[in-house]
């Protein structure tokens, strides 16, 4: 029998001490908030949850009905759990604060509820994206701040994201190895997939979105131009791409 999220998160919790009780929770409250994000992006048009608000993100880019229902979902699902601080989402303009009424924990959960929401309305993969950290030590005792979030990715205790596609995927890592887990929706859980996905040293191809070269930093824009110089380039081989955003383990993040 294959393992379930749970029973992963448990041996994590009990073997490696990767994990806390107190993340473990956090983790399985996050994975059925993406269940509920999956079950409304399958719906599409018959559950009228295409189309954009008059509204803009934090980044300036026009927010989706899905976009904001997600991001109420992801909320309203780790307020009162007594495993959060505070949460920070790209589709609020400021952190948001746990309600004093609730209980409150050491951590911090940051999302992007729906990345790649410009291809909801064409069918296309999107997902969900989160990481959770701990509270630094200068934070304890006081209201949560901004810069409280702003650490650095090594600090990171659990981080993953939900893939809504033909299949649905759980991709998460906390700090042993990253794992793959897929929705089986007539049992209603997570079960293990894909056991230590490792990016490929060697590979044939690449996705990465090209519209955003312009922003690429140096080092990445001279790195996909060896690429695309073929087998005459440095790497001396012929290399495809599709020019999407994808969430493969051979792509490139942009």
């Amino acid at each position: 029998m294959k393992k379930n999220l749970t029973h992963y998160l448990v041996e994590q919790q009990r073997q490696k001490g990767a994990v806390s009780a107190e993340v473990r929770l956090l983790i399985e409250t996050v994975a059925r908030a993406c269940k509920a994000i999956g079950h409304a992006v399958s719906k599409g048009a018959l559950g009228g949850v295409l189309g954009s608000l008059a509204t803009e993100n934090v980044q300036g880019e026009v927010q989706k009905k899905l976009d904001v229902m997600s991001n109420e979902i992801l909320l309203e699902a780790n307020e009162w759990g007594g495993n959060l601080a505070a949460m920070a989402s790209e589709e609020m303009e400021t952190l948001h604060r746990i309600p004093t009424h609730f209980p409150k924990g050491e951590n911090l959960l940051l999302f992007d509820p729906l990345d790649g929401s410009s291809n909801i309305d064409v069918n296309v993969s999107i997902g969900t994206i989160f990481s959770v950290l701990h509270v630094p030590e200068g934070a304890q005792g006081r209201e949560i701040q901004e810069s409280d979030f702003l650490q650095a990715g090594i600090k990171q205790v659990a981080a993953g994201y939900a893939i809504y596609g033909p299949q649905t995927m759980l991709v998460l890592t906390v700090g042993t190895g990253v794992v793959g887990f897929t929705l089986d929706r007539e049992m209603g859980s997570w079960v293990l997939t894909h056991d230590d996905i490792r990016i490929p040293e060697n590979t044939n191809e690449f996705a990465i979105n090209m519209s955003n070269m312009r922003h690429w930093e140096p080092p990445v824009r001279r790195y996909i131009e060896e690429c695309l110089a073929g087998a005459e380039g440095p790497w001396a081989k012929t290399t495809t791409h599709d020019g999407l955003h994808r969430w493969l383990p051979t792509c490139i993040a942009y």
